[in-house]
C-alpha cells in the first residue's frame, strides 16, 4: 500500500491539472471567425502592405472585423475584391486601377552630375550624402531603392540610370512611392496614358543649365488645356485625373518634352466627303498646321502632324471628322458624351 501511495498521489495532482485546464480553456477561449481564413486565401499573399496593415493576415482580420474594405488590397484587382466581397455578403464596391510613374526623364544622357558617388547603392544613403551626386535637386538618383522596394518586379533601371516602370507588372501598391527618398514616383489612374515626367521646382533659367528635359514653368500646358485641368503650383504643373481631359495637347505643346505618353499609337483625324469647308475645324485644331483646305472645299489633314486630340471632332457642323486607328473608338466616344452633354 505504501508503494501504490505516491501513484495515486501523481494521479490526483495530474487528474486536478486536467480539470484545471479544461475549465481555462472553456473560460480562456478565443472565438477565431472562419471567414479571416477564407478572406485572407483569397488574397494574393504577397504581404505587400498596400492596404495600410502589417500583411495579408492583419488584412483579413480588418475586413471581418468590419475596419478595412473588401477592395483595400490593391494587387488582387477586381478579382479579388469580388471574392472578398462574396465571402462577406456585401457589394464589392472596387477603386478605380492605379498605376506607379516616374516623373523624371533626365538621365545619365540628359541631366548633368555635379559629383562622382561611390558610396552604398541605395538612394537614402545618396541623399544623405550632400544630397546626391547630380545637380538637379528632385531627380532620380538611378541606384534602384525602389526596384528592391518591388515586389512584383515591375521596376528597373534602365541603361540610363533611371527608374523605368514596367506597367504590365505594376500592382498598383505604391510601396516604390514611400521608398523613394526624392518624391520622385507617383500614383495615376491607369486609365489615364499622359503624366508629367518632372519633379524639379527651380525655374526655368536654372533648369536648363542641368537637365534638357526638365520644364521650365513656361506655363504652355496650362493655356493649352482650356478645361484647367492642368495649374501651376510651385513651378510644376499639377494634373488634374478627376475629369475627361486627356492632356493630349499639352504633351504636344510642351517644349521640353517633359510629358509622357503611354499609349502606343494614338488615333488620327479623318474628313469625309461630306465637308462643307467651313474651315470651323482648322481654327480648333490646336496644332494649327495640321488641318488645310480652301474655303467652301473639302479640307484634309496632315497625318503626320494629327495627335488624335479630337477638338475638330466637336466643331464639325456636318459630324464628317471621325478618329481613325490607335483609341480612336475611345476618343470618339468621349467627345459624343461631351457634345451630348453640352447640347442638353
Amino acid at each position: 500500500m505504501e508503494i501504490m501511495m505516491p501513484m495515486f498521489v501523481a494521479g490526483g495532482i495530474g487528474l486536478i491539472f486536467a480539470i484545471g485546464l479544461g475549465i481555462a480553456s472553456r473560460a480562456l477561449h478565443v472565438f477565431i471567425d472562419p471567414r479571416i481564413l477564407r478572406v485572407q486565401e483569397a488574397l494574393p499573399g504577397a504581404n505587400c502592405g498596400a492596404c495600410g496593415l502589417p500583411g495579408c493576415g492583419a488584412f483579413a482580420k480588418a475586413v471581418v472585423e468590419g475596419k478595412a474594405k473588401p477592395a483595400g488590397c490593391i494587387p488582387g484587382g477586381e478579382k479579388t475584391t469580388a471574392n472578398i466581397a462574396d465571402i462577406m455578403g456585401v457589394n464589392a464596391a472596387s477603386s478605380e486601377p492605379m498605376m506607379a510613374v516616374v516623373q523624371c526623364k533626365g538621365g545619365r544622357k540628359e541631366a548633368r552630375d555635379r559629383a562622382i558617388y561611390n558610396g552604398v547603392m541605395d538612394c537614402h544613403a545618396a541623399t544623405l550624402t550632400g544630397n546626391g551626386p547630380k545637380v538637379c535637386p528632385d531627380g532620380c538618383l538611378g541606384l534602384g531603392t525602389c526596384v528592391k522596394s518591388c515586389m512584383f518586379g515591375a521596376i528597373k533601371i534602365d541603361d540610363n540610370d533611371l527608374a523605368v516602370v514596367d506597367h504590365e507588372k505594376c500592382s498598383g501598391c505604391g510601396n516604390c512611392v514611400s521608398a523613394c527618398p526624392r518624391n520622385v514616383i507617383t500614383m495615376m489612374p491607369q486609365v489615364h496614358k499622359v503624366y508629367l515626367a518632372c519633379s524639379n521646382h527651380d525655374k526655368g533659367g536654372h533648369v536648363k543649365k542641368y537637365c534638357s528635359v526638365g520644364c521650365t514653368a513656361c506655363t504652355l500646358c496650362v493655356k493649352a488645356t482650356p478645361s484647367g485641368a492642368i495649374t501651376m503650383e510651385d513651378n510644376l504643373p499639377i494634373l488634374d485625373y478627376s475629369g475627361d481631359e486627356i492632356f493630349i495637347v499639352a504633351h504636344a505643346k510642351c517644349p521640353t518634352k517633359c510629358f509622357v505618353d503611354l499609349a502606343k499609337m494614338r488615333p488620327k483625324a479623318n474628313i469625309d466627303t461630306k465637308c462643307t469647308g467651313c474651315g470651323d475645324c482648322a481654327k480648333a485644331c490646336p496644332m494649327k498646321t495640321v488641318i488645310s483646305g480652301e474655303p467652301g472645299e473639302r479640307h484634309v489633314i496632315d497625318k503626320n502632324k494629327c495627335i488624335g486630340c479630337g477638338n475638330c471632332l466637336n466643331t464639325c457642323p456636318a459630324r464628317a471628322i471621325a478618329l481613325w486607328g490607335g483609341l480612336g473608338y475611345d476618343a470618339f466616344e468621349r467627345q459624343k458624351r461631351q457634345r451630348n452633354t453640352s447640347t442638353e
